[in-house]
């Protein structure tokens, strides 16, 4: 097995730590994004120029036709540079989890009128799944979608999306045939001017503020038949095979570069801040504190590499995705307690970056799946190749 990288992707990842640290870091990071809550759209607008945008899609529908791989490594050193959290975020549900599925399984009419908006940036999009009482239970959605006519009417609402208050175009879960349980569930291509569609609010979160999120309202929402996205009634299972793979390594890799950054700004601090006549470097608790991050980083590295390695050949990783959601997940968050701790008081006050990083990544174990949801995934794997069922 080899893990080195080619020079083309060393290049590659080089390339975007240095636009992220040049060009997005100084302005995405600016206080008042974070304490109003406001997306940085010139921020947005030269992702888009430079192509983050549409990384992964075909060139013939304005995309960068970069493998998973290249798409993980360049998500990896756009945190690693500096970018805001929420950015990268909203980055994430934009191209990963609205462009993606388009993607994979839209028409080509649907691949040309939505695609290239997506990779320049001139229309924001988004994923619609969760709703008030369907969250870890997401195959339990009660939005649901009549044919009338040529055109399919939604009904319902759908709570905690990113990108909710400025997208365009959402890729909106929906039952179809309530009969069929989660095998009638079906994918549309809803845009935020579709009669009967509204965003009832903005919600004011912990962290990843810069990120909007909000509550998306279908009330005889009219969508277009042509709008279907993939077959009707294609089952739960299916819609999400074709994003879970994508965003548990894609929506994974930011946080990769976040702790590496992390790291490097505890060992900057450590050897600045002097205790007892020394530099607290020289404390051993502290050097096992940094040593348990950078082993944690190498493996959580390793684990999403393997998923976007895996999906590069086309072979399933749906249990090596949850796994890597789960450690990554947990790795990220001891890692922000961890570096609080390092820094102390400081790390408490705004003053320092790192009270802000602890706010950010406390969304790692809730959104896009549980780490109690990654579990129950991990062990039905288990049981199924114990033999065995259990009651």
């Amino acid at each position: 097995m080899d893990f080195e990288l080619t020079e083309e992707e060393k290049a590659f990842k080089e390339t975007v730590y240095q636009f992220s640290k040049k060009e997005i870091a100084p302005e995405s990071t600016k206080p008042e994004y974070d304490e109003k809550g406001e997306f940085p759209w010139e921020c947005w607008r030269k992702m888009g120029e430079f192509g983050l945008l549409g990384l992964p899609f075909p060139e013939e529908y304005g995309g960068q036709n970069a493998s998973a791989m290249m798409t993980v490594l360049a998500k990896e050193a756009f945190a690693m540079g500096g970018a805001d959290a929420g950015l990268t975020l909203s980055w994430g549900a934009h191209t990963i989890l609205c462009g993606v599925p388009i993607w994979k399984l839209g028409t080509e009419e649907q691949k040309r009128k939505y695609l290239p908006k997506i990779a320049s940036g001139e229309w924001v999009g988004g994923f619609a799944l969760t709703e008030p009482n369907a969250g870890s239970d997401a195959a339990s959605v009660r939005t649901y979608a009549v044919k009338k006519g040529d055109r399919f009417i939604l009904n319902g609402s759908k709570i905690f999306i990113t990108n909710g208050p400025i997208g365009r175009v959402f890729v909106t879960i929906a039952v179809t045939d309530k009969s069929k349980g989660p095998f009638g569930i079906s994918a549309f291509i809803v845009e935020s001017t579709f009669k009967g569609f509204s965003v009832s609010r903005k919600l004011d979160k912990l962290g990843n503020r810069a990120s909007p999120t909000g509550e998306l309202v279908f009330e005889d929402c009219e969508v277009p038949e042509e709008n279907l996205l993939g077959p009707i009634d294609m089952g739960f299972a299916e819609v999400v095979k074709y994003i879970f793979m994508w965003e548990r390594s894609c929506l994974l890799a930011p946080a990769i570069g976040s702790m590496e950054a992390g790291i490097r700004r505890c060992m900057e601090y450590a050897r600045d801040r002097v205790q007892f006549k020394k530099p607290i470097l020289k404390f051993q608790a502290v050097q096992k504190k940094l040593v348990e991050m950078k082993m944690n980083l190498e493996a959580a590295r390793q684990l999403v590499y393997r998923v976007a390695w895996l999906l590069d050949r086309g072979i399933p990783a749906l249990v090596e995705a949850s796994l890597a959601k789960l450690f990554v997940s947990e790795a990220v968050i001891k890692q922000s307690y961890e570096s609080l701790q390092i820094f102390g008081g400081y790390g408490y006050i705004k003053d320092f970056p790192v009270e802000k990083g602890y706010r950010d990544a406390r969304l790692a174990t809730i959104g896009g799946g549980t780490s109690e949801i990654q579990k129950s995934i991990i062990a039905r794997a288990l049981i199924q190749l114990s033999g065995k069922d259990i009651e």
